[in-house]
């Protein structure tokens, strides 16, 4: 099985960068979209479409590599703290935005996807405040991301 592990590692690794690189763009996408409003929900749902297409399937194969070397190499978990800790930030990550950030995302797109009534003085305040919901999550999805690849990293011995 000594084999398997440089070519899992390899998944492991290149499907991270894959998967999660575009995340760290969805801000700039969604600044401006924001600064073109009439180019608002186009841009929400080039995020939402990255995120169904690339990240979450990804994310999950991330999983699922992660296991594989877990196994191939036979690591005790309960010996790699540092490890633990990254699986369950994967986890509560994952849930987050399968459970909470697309959700939303799905909501400000519905709410963009007609023109505003005649006489609307801008957005309405529940669409604002999605908005600042989903900018949020991502900066939470995105410290989770840095934090989980300084553990898998660094390794930190507790």
């Amino acid at each position: 099985m000594g084999w398997l592990f440089p070519w899992l590692l390899f998944l492991h690794v290149f499907g991270a960068i894959v998967a999660f690189g575009p995340v760290f763009a969805f801000p700039i996408i969604g600044a401006m979209g924001g600064k073109e409003p009439q180019h608002a929900n186009f841009a929400t749902r080039v995020s939402d479409a990255i995120g169904q297409q690339r990240v979450f399937p990804l994310a999950i194969f991330q999983g699922i590599t992660g296991v594989a070397l877990i196994l191939v190499t036979g690591i005790n978990l309960l010996a790699t703290p540092w490890l633990l800790i990254a699986i369950v930030l994967y986890v509560i990550t994952i849930s987050y935005n399968f459970f909470i950030q697309t959700p939303t995302v799905k909501k400000v797109i519905e709410m963009t996807s007609t023109p505003p009534p005649p006489g609307a003085s801008g957005p309405p305040p529940e669409l604002l405040a999605l908005i600042r919901r989903i900018q949020r999550g991502g900066m939470f999805s995105g410290l989770m991301i840095v934090l989980i690849v300084i553990l898998m990293v660094i390794k930190p011995q507790f």
